[in-house]
């Protein structure tokens, strides 16, 4: 399966972004993780596949909302009074066996990743 990470670009402060994700075939699990250059990987936000499960990193719980359309293998992130903090390169990720939602923020659970698709705050 191959991941297609769209949506990202130039955002002011408190302003918002929708990031999309297509895959090439159906998966279970998905997430998106950010990364910034020097830091470790960060945990986002994940949804479960038949359940629709949700779960936030703390950090964006109550500004972003994670959600998928299975008919259409893809994936999206809205993300609504963003901070320059969130400023980072976004990946989507995808699970090929089902995943329990204690395991959604590990980032070994995914076997499928997406190239990237960078978000910049601005202040």
């Amino acid at each position: 399966v191959q991941l297609q990470a769209s949506g990202g670009g130039l955002v002011q402060a408190g302003g918002s972004l929708r990031l999309s994700c297509a895959a090439s075939g159906p998966t279970y699990t998905m997430a998106w993780f950010r990364r910034v250059p020097g830091k470790e990987r960060e945990f986002v936000a994940a949804i479960g596949w038949s359940t629709g499960r949700t779960v936030y990193a703390d950090s964006v719980n109550g500004r972003f909302t994670i959600s998928r359309d299975n008919a259409k293998n893809a994936l999206y992130l809205q993300m609504t009074s963003v901070k320059p903090e969130d400023t980072s390169t976004y990946y989507c990720a995808a699970a090929r066996v089902l995943t329990t939602y204690v395991d959604f923020p590990r980032a070994t659970r995914y076997d499928y990743w997406g190239q990237g698709t960078q978000v910049t705050v601005s202040s």
